[in-house]
């Protein structure tokens, strides 16, 4: 019994180490695929252009900014109103006209969440022990009837992702995503397509997002992705609050006013009268 038992161990232990090598192997060709780990860090920032799809008609335009190491800011122009989302890597905030806010307000919990993860530039896979993210690899799976490789990404903060990797491309084409919110987990679910090369870095330009299940999804189309745009930093910190009161000048700062001669009373006016807006990136070999 013992023997048996030491037996199972083993191959439990051959199993995970397995796992974990596999997972590997994906992520590496997954790096080299997209066009390796020196093109993507060549890239310093990136802004992305593009149109959201919310459904029944509904269009608008969005701009989102990355800077390394961690900088994020995202514009929604709305009816000729722009809101925006940010974080300048300690802070996360927003401004949304259409509510009738005009000043920066912090981020709700999940809000900050969302933020944070579109902060890194790279994505979670690249470097992803550096960022102490866990990467395992759980078996196959089939999205819209085409096999992926399925690998379970843990967060940093422990939230957890489930990349689906296309066998031919090792790209991901799906990615489930369980958030803790307030003690409640809550899903969604994001479809990845045409990839297209930008600076030797091949990146998704096609992104179809939304809670897991539903048929209410937004699908952006990014028109055009720069690389290594000139960002100044203060583009992500929360602006002054545009409804601030101006202090009153400091009486000891202040001349007096000389004295001046009387004037006669101007003559007062009579009273007025009352008046009645896809390619892929190069094939990879899977062995």
């Amino acid at each position: 019994m013992r023997r048996l038992i030491l037996s199972l161990a083993v191959l439990a232990a051959l199993s995970a180490s397995a796992s974990a090598q596999t997972a590997d192997e994906i992520v590496d060709k997954f790096v080299k695929t997209v066009g390796g780990m020196e093109k993507i860090q060549a890239v310093k920032s990136l802004r992305r252009t593009g149109r959201v799809n919310a459904g029944g008609g509904f269009e608008y335009v969005v701009v989102e900014e990355n800077q390394r190491p961690n900088l994020v800011r995202q514009e929604a122009q709305i009816q000729g109103m722009t809101g925006v989302t940010a974080y300048d890597g300690k802070t996360g905030w927003k401004i949304e006209p259409w509510n009738g806010k005009k000043d920066a307000e912090p981020l709700g919990e999940e809000e900050m969440k969302g933020i944070l993860e579109d902060s890194d530039l790279d994505g979670p896979l690249v470097n992803y022990r550096a960022k102490g993210n866990k990467v395992e690899y759980v078996g196959m799976d089939q999205v819209e009837g085409t096999d992926a490789y399925k690998l379970k990404v843990t967060l940093a903060n422990g939230d957890v992702r489930y990349f689906y990797m296309d066998t031919d491309y090792y790209v991901p084409i799906k990615i489930d995503v369980k958030r803790i919110i307030r003690g409640a987990e809550r899903e969604y679910e994001t479809i990845l397509g045409d990839y297209k090369e930008v600076n030797g870095w091949y990146l998704p330009h096609s992104v179809e997002s939304g809670p897991k299940g539903s048929q209410f999804k937004a699908k952006v189309t990014y028109d055009k992705i720069e690389p290594n745009v000139s960002l100044e930093s203060a583009r992500f910190r929360p602006p002054a609050a545009k409804s601030a009161v101006t202090g009153a000048p400091d009486a000891s700062n202040v001349e007096p006013k000389k004295a001046e001669g009387a004037k006669p009373e101007a003559a007062k006016p009579p009273a007025a009268k009352a008046d009645n807006s896809g390619s892929k990136p190069p094939r990879q070999n899977r062995d």
